[in-house]
C-alpha cells in the first residue's frame, strides 16, 4: 500500500482521484523494476548496442527488426546493390547483425538499408544512426559514417552546473543567421552566443536538433532521433558549441521530440520492418489527427528502451543539460486534449488518458536525474495536469518546470480584443500570477508560436505598419511610441509574475519585425523571412537598440536581485480605474501604471515602511523613454495616518511606465 500522495495532501480536489494517482505511481515503480534490476540508466543504453559502431579492424552494424526477413547494407561502396558480403546475419529478437572489415567501406561514405519483409521490400535509414544527410540536386537522405577514432575532447565539464531560476534563450540554428540561408553550428557559436551571454541569459533552448526531413517543420517532425541536423554542420560543431555555452556558464537543453514522428517511410519509422506498428499503435491511434504525424506506442517495452537511450544519449553524448519536452498535452490523453475543455478535475483522471505515455514521461524524468542530477526538464503542457511538475515520490510526473502557456495568448487576446483603457490590472495580476504553488513554472510573453506564419508577434501587433518607417530614433509617432511603452510593459508584467523562470524567443528582446516563414513552395522557397536581422538592433539610428537594451535590464535584475527564487508574489495594489498595479517580490515594489494618458503625482501605494530607491525605470531615455521620473531621488515610506503602522510610498507614476523600487534596509549600528 503506497501512502497517500504528496499532491493530494496538499490539493484537496484530488482526493475523490486518489487510488487514480496511486495506481499511476505504482504502475512506474513496477515498469521501472520491471526494466531494469539496478536503475534505467543501465537500462537506457540502446545506443551503445545498435546503430553503427566499429572496433580496431571491423564496422558492425546493428538494428532490430522483428518483422524483416532479410537486410541488406547498400551504398556507395557497392553501387547501392545488394549482396551476400552486405547481408545482415539474423540473430535472436528480432535484432540483426553485420560485421565488415573497415577497409571495405571509407568513412563518410554514404549508405542505406535494404530492408525486406513478406511480401515487400524498402530502402532505410537506420534507426539508431548518428548521421543523416541530405543529396542536394536529388533531395534525397542517406545515412552517412561518420564514425572517427578522434573523437571530440570537451574543455569544461566541469562548468556543467545547475541552474535553479532558468532565464531561456528559445533559439533555432538555421534561421539564427542574418544571411537567407541556413544558418550552422559554427555561425551560432561564433556570432549568436556571445550575444545571449551578453543578454545575461544562462539556458539555451535549441530547436532542430534531431534531424527532419522538411526543414520548414521547425523541427517537430522527426526522423532520426539520433542524429543531430546535418544541415548545420557536424556533431563535433555542435558538441563545440555545447561546450563553449558551458564555458561561459550557460545551460543548453535541446527540444525534444518524443510525442510524435514523421510519417515518411525512408527516412522516418512509419514501416521500417515493412509493419506498421513496430513502434507506433496498432488502430486509429497511429496518426495523429491534427499533425500529420505517428504516435508512438509506449505501452511496448522496446519503444522505452528506444526513446529512454534517446535520452540518455544526447546527454551523455553532446552534453545537453535537459529537455523541453514537446507536445506533453498530446501524450497524456488518447484525444491528445483537443475535445476537451478542462474545465474540472475529472477531465484528468476520466480513463481518457495514456497512461502508458504518463508512466514513459515519469520514467523519463527519473532517468534524466541518474544520468545528470543537475538537468533540467520543461513540459510544454496546456492542459494544467496537476502533478506534472511535481516530483515523481509526490505522486507527480517529475517535471522540473512547466511552461506558462496560457500567458502569451492571454496578452495576444488582450491586445487584439481590448482597448488600452480598458485593461484590468487586477485580472492581468490574476492571470499572471495563477500557477499551482507545489510546481515550478516559466513564464514567457511570447516564444517562437507567437512569431509564425499566421500568427504576429507582440511588436508586431502593437506598431503593424508603423514599424518599416517610424523606427528611426529622430521620428515621432504616436504609435511607435505606445508599442514600445506596452511592449516593454508586457514583459517586466509577465517576468515579475513569473513562478520560477523565464523564457524569450530569438529576436523578441529587441522586438524583431515580421514573421517566420520557412522557405516552401508558397513563398517560391525563399529564406528572406526565416532569419534574424540583427543589423537592426546594432544600428545605432534605430530604437531596437532601446527594446534591446530593457530587455537585458530586466535580466539584469533578476541577477542582481534572485526575486524569482522567493516564489510569493504579493499585490499591493490593483486599481482598476486608474490602470495602477503594483506588486511585491522579495524585497521588490514592481509598480505599472498602464493609462494610455493619465499620469499620477503623490499616487500612494502600501509598503513596509523604509526607505526606497529606484533601480530600474521602463521610462529611461536609454529604454526609449521620456525621462520623466528622477531615478537619482531617494524615497521614503510615510505612514498613512500619525503613528500607524502601515504605510505608503508616494510616487510619481508616468503613462505607460513601470518602475522597479527596492527597499533599503537601516543601517546597523552595530
Amino acid at each position: 500500500m503506497i501512502n497517500q500522495p504528496e499532491i493530494v495532501k496538499s490539493d484537496p480536489q484530488l482526493r475523490p482521484f486518489q487510488s487514480i494517482i496511486e495506481n499511476r505511481l505504482g504502475r512506474m515503480v513496477e515498469k521501472s523494476n520491471e526494466l531494469s534490476k539496478t536503475n534505467l540508466s543501465d537500462f537506457a543504453n540502446g545506443y551503445r548496442y545498435y546503430g553503427l559502431h566499429q572496433n580496431e579492424e571491423n564496422w558492425i552494424f546493428r538494428e532490430w527488426a522483428p518483422n524483416a526477413t532479410n537486410i541488406y547494407l547498400i551504398g556507395d561502396f557497392n553501387n547501392w546493390r545488394e549482396s551476400k558480403e552486405y547481408e545482415f546475419e539474423k540473430m535472436e529478437n528480432g535484432n540483426f547483425e553485420l560485421i565488415i572489415d573497415k577497409s571495405k567501406i571509407p568513412c563518410q561514405v554514404l549508405y542505406k538499408l535494404s530492408v525486406h519483409w513478406e511480401g515487400g521490400q524498402g530502402e532505410r535509414i537506420p534507426v539508431w544512426t548518428n548521421r543523416v544527410v541530405q543529396d542536394e540536386e536529388t533531395k534525397l537522405f542517406s545515412a552517412q559514417i561518420w564514425q572517427t577514432e578522434s573523437d571530440y575532447k570537451w574543455k569544461n565539464d566541469k562548468k556543467r552546473t545547475k541552474v535553479d531560476n532558468p532565464l531561456v534563450y528559445e533559439a533555432h540554428i538555421g534561421m539564427a543567421t542574418e544571411k537567407e540561408a541556413v544558418g550552422t553550428y559554427n555561425e551560432f557559436r561564433e556570432w549568436v552566443l556571445p550575444r545571449i551571454k551578453k543578454a545575461g541569459y544562462n539556458v539555451i533552448q535549441l530547436m532542430a536538433i534531431q534531424e527532419h526531413p522538411y526543414y520548414g517543420s521547425f523541427g517537430y517532425h522527426v526522423s532520426s532521433l539520433f542524429a543531430a541536423s546535418s544541415r548545420f554542420g557536424t556533431p563535433e560543431e555542435l558538441k563545440q558549441l555545447v561546450d563553449e555555452a558551458h564555458a561561459m556558464d550557460i545551460m543548453v537543453i535541446m527540444d525534444l521530440v518524443h510525442s510524435h514522428a514523421v510519417k515518411n517511410e525512408l527516412e522516418g519509422l512509419g514501416l521500417f520492418d515493412g509493419s506498421p506498428y513496430q513502434f507506433f499503435h496498432t488502430d486509429e491511434r497511429r496518426e495523429h489527427s491534427a499533425w500529420d504525424s505517428l504516435c508512438y506506442n509506449y505501452g511496448k517495452n522496446e519503444v522505452i528502451h528506444l526513446l529512454l537511450s534517446n535520452i540518455k544519449y544526447w546527454l551523455e553524448e553532446y552534453h545537453f543539460d535537459g529537455y523541453r519536452f514537446d507536445g506533453v498535452t498530446s501524450m497524456l490523453y488518447k484525444d491528445h486534449g483537443l475535445s476537451r475543455d478542462f474545465t474540472g478535475y475529472e477531465m484528468y483522471f476520466d480513463g481518457e488518458q495514456d497512461e502508458d505515455a504518463i508512466c514513459y514521461l515519469a520514467l523519463a524524468n527519473k532517468l534524466m536525474k541518474e544520468v545528470n542530477p543537475n538537468s533540467i526538464s520543461i513540459a510544454e503542457e496546456m492542459s494544467g495536469y496537476p502533478g506534472l511538475a511535481s516530483p515523481i515520490e509526490m505522486g507527480g510526473i517529475g517535471f522540473d518546470f512547466r511552461l506558462a502557456m496560457g500567458t502569451p495568448d492571454y496578452w495576444i487576446k488582450l491586445i487584439k480584443e481590448k482597448n488600452d483603457e480598458d485593461w484590468n490590472v487586477g485580472n492581468i495580476f490574476y492571470e499572471l500570477s495563477n500557477k499551482r504553488e507545489e510546481e515550478q513554472t516559466i513564464s514567457y510573453a511570447e516564444s517562437h508560436d507567437q512569431a509564425l506564419v499566421g500568427d504576429k508577434t507582440i511588436i508586431f501587433r502593437l506598431l503593424d505598419k508603423e514599424m518599416y518607417w517610424n523606427m528611426d530614433k529622430q521620428s515621432r509617432s504616436l504609435v511607435i511610441d505606445r508599442g514600445i511603452a506596452l511592449h516593454k510593459l508586457i514583459r517586466l508584467m509577465t517576468f515579475s509574475c513569473a513562478g520560477n523562470g523565464y523564457l524569450n524567443f530569438m529576436g523578441n528582446e529587441f522586438g524583431h519585425p515580421e514573421w517566420i516563414d520557412f522557405p516552401r513552395e508558397g513563398n517560391d522557397w525563399s529564406y528572406k523571412h526565416a532569419r534574424r536581422q540583427w543589423s537592426l538592433l546594432d544600428h545605432p539610428d534605430l530604437r531596437f537598440e532601446h527594446l534591446n537594451a530593457f530587455d537585458k535590464a530586466m535580466i539584469v535584475l533578476q541577477h542582481d536581485q534572485s526575486f524569482l527564487s522567493d516564489t510569493s508574489i504579493a499585490c499591493l495594489a490593483a486599481n482598476e480605474e486608474d490602470q495602477v498595479l503594483a506588486i511585491q517580490r522579495k524585497d521588490l515594489v514592481f509598480v505599472f501604471n498602464l493609462h494610455p494618458s493619465e499620469s499620477y503625482t503623490f499616487y500612494g501605494i502600501p509598503v513596509k515602511a523604509g526607505k526606497y530607491e529606484i533601480i530600474l525605470d521602463s521610462d529611461a531615455e536609454e529604454f526609449g523613454g521620456f525621462n520623466r521620473v528622477d531615478n537619482q531621488q531617494q524615497y521614503y515610506s510615510k505612514p498613512e495616518v500619525q503613528l500607524s503602522q502601515k504605510h505608503r510610498l508616494y510616487l510619481y507614476l508616468p503613462s505607460r511606465t513601470a518602475l522597479v523600487f527596492k527597499h533599503i534596509p537601516p543601517k546597523s549600528i552595530f
